[in-house]
């Protein structure tokens, strides 16, 4: 890439160059551009309180790793870096951004640009994601940074107490039907190859085709009847293979065949398509192993978007976990943001935002969670490794017994893990230890058929009818710590406590619908996560802001209709 001036004192991109980096200094504010400022803000307002007063700013020398050492002069990344920010406080297009550059006296003032200053091109802040992400660990240099300006001006004090949560992030792209998916990737591939390879595509393909994959699927008239449907289905899968066959001659580019479409075509036909006697088929979930929700591609144009269920919600695209602070003394600022795919569990990720935060330094000594956070591997993990109590609602008890009054549940036995030994609420001790076959760590705890069948309690500690009473036991440490996480659970003092989390609803209320941040802006995970950064930045700085201009947190939202049954039953 090349950054060149195309006139007006615009810049652009321009493919067949190199941009080094020559760092700049902050110069301070042009005495005219700031002078006009002031009068048009005379109580101040976020921009120029992001520079007076909190100091959000970047340095060139941050971005280095981004750009050759040498070529030819690039924009300041610095520069850049803050307009990224302003871009997603304010919800802006690129164009947007850049005009706001142009002409808006208080992005100036922050930027520190005189009032005649054209800006760039638009396509520059495009180029300068593209950077940040194909770089190692670049797309958290935004982030990390603003973060540690509101660290050293004291706004994360209250870091030793922090909540999770998750949302899902819908993909950039459209939600297709397993025709329409096969349909648009067989057409997207035949684009790319018509725009490298026309001749040689022209040479061979069949006129039919151009009638069935010229225009884009969502103009398609799908049949309706199913027989139609499964006709349709069958023909562009026996094209798509005719294609397949078309790339393997002597004649075809030998470098058509490593085109990204046409590798996701592959890969889609050999998620959906199978050949036998009588041709191609459509693979059926039950019967022809259909590839795990988690491998399986949804969209031609976004192949790491996946396919997500939750709570009966299903959705295309990502999740996106945000952490915060949450102690009243402090803004309550979000210190770690981790994109998955739709399908990781959110169990998966919570040492992962664990190591994000001892990354920062910002490890909590507590962390409250939701249920679908935590198990008992992890309340020793987190409190072994980084130090965190992990403070969530652990699964209850799902054996018959803890749902009978008065049932034998484990608690209810004494474990005597030095001496491998249990002993029943009735006093019998077992009389086998060991380790459960198909489930390594787990312990297998047997009592003897002699104390069992007569025993009065019989009734509330087992239904087998012939045997014995038996129960399953984790590796010590995690036993143990379950056992005591339901127990505190339930108490009035632990529900207090952990009712704080509820709070980080409210974040993820904001990121949503102030910061749009249900859709993902960008294709790919690598740049979806980029999204979420910067959104998490923007809502850090607005809420920096509202602390030190001393504005409240605006309380929670309730449904007033909802309201009436609580009203009523008072």
């Amino acid at each position: 890439m090349l950054v060149q001036d195309c006139g007006s004192g615009l810049v652009s991109i321009v493919d067949g160059g190199v941009v080094s980096l020559r760092p700049g200094e902050d110069r301070g504010v042009p005495e005219q551009t700031a002078r006009l400022a002031r009068a048009a803000f005379r109580r101040g307002n976020v921009y120029l309180r992001m520079r007076d007063e909190l100091r959000v700013r970047f340095d060139d020398r941050e971005f280095g790793e981004l750009f050759a050492v040498r070529g030819r002069p690039g924009l300041s990344p610095a520069r850049l870096a803050l307009v990224s920010v302003l871009q997603f406080m304010e919800n802006l297009t690129d164009r947007q951004a850049a005009d706001m550059v142009r002409g808006r006296i208080d992005w100036k003032y922050l930027l520190g640009l005189e009032l005649d200053d054209a800006g760039f091109d638009a396509s520059v802040l495009s180029e300068f994601r593209s950077r940040l992400v194909d770089a190692d660990a670049a797309e958290r240099l935004i982030f990390d940074r603003v973060l540690g300006i509101l660290r050293e001006a004291g706004m994360l004090g209250g870091a030793r107490r922090q909540r999770s949560d998750s949302t899902h992030v819908l993909a950039a792209v459209r939600s297709l039907n397993r025709l329409e998916l096969v349909g648009e990737t067989l057409r997207a591939a035949l684009e790319a190859l018509a725009g490298v390879a026309g001749p040689w595509l022209a040479g061979w393909v069949p006129t039919d085709w151009y009638e069935r994959y010229g225009p884009r699927i969502d103009q398609w008239r799908l049949p309706k009847s199913e027989t139609e449907r499964v006709t349709l289905t069958q023909t562009i899968a026996e094209d798509g293979y005719t294609l397949a066959g078309a790339l393997s001659r002597p004649d075809a580019p030998a470098w058509a065949a490593e085109l990204s479409a046409v590798q996701t075509l592959r890969t889609v036909w050999i998620q959906q398509f199978y050949r036998d006697e009588r041709g191609a088929r459509l693979r059926e979930p039950k019967e022809d192993g259909l590839a795990p929700a988690a491998d399986r591609i949804v969209s031609a144009y976004d192949t790491d978007a996946r396919y997500g269920m939750k709570r009966g919600h299903g959705w295309e695209g990502y999740k996106v976990h945000l952490c915060e602070t949450c102690t009243d003394d402090h803004p309550h600022l979000i210190t770690a943001v981790l994109t998955t795919a739709a399908t990781v569990c959110d169990v998966q990720v919570t040492d992962q935002i664990h190591q994000a935060q001892a990354a920062r330094d910002l490890t909590p000594d507590e962390h409250l969670v939701d249920a679908g956070y935590i198990d008992a591997e992890l309340l020793i993990t987190a409190r072994r490794n980084h130090g965190i109590t992990l403070t969530g609602p652990v699964l209850p008890d799902a054996s018959w017994q803890a749902h009978t009054d008065g049932g034998h549940t484990l608690p209810t036995f004494t474990i005597d893990w030095d001496q491998q030994q249990a002993t029943c609420p009735a006093g019998a001790t077992s009389i086998s230890w060991k380790q459960h076959p198909s489930q390594p760590g787990k312990t297998t705890v047997l009592f003897s058929r002699t104390d069992c069948m007569p025993c009065p309690d019989r009734p509330k500690c087992t239904r087998n009818t012939s045997g014995a009473r038996s129960i399953s036991l984790a590796p010590r440490e995690q036993q143990q710590a379950l056992t005591q996480a339901r127990t505190d659970q339930q108490t009035t003092t632990w529900q207090r406590r952990y009712a704080t989390r509820a709070g980080v609803e409210g974040t993820i209320s904001q990121a949503v619908r102030a910061y749009r941040l249900r859709r993902t802006r960008y294709t790919g995970q690598p740049k979806t996560h980029l999204n979420s950064l910067l959104t998490a930045t923007a809502i850090n700085i607005a809420r920096a802001d509202a602390w030190i201009t001393g504005h409240p947190l605006h309380p929670t939202r309730h449904s007033r209709f909802a309201q009436l049954q609580y009203d009523l039953a008072a």
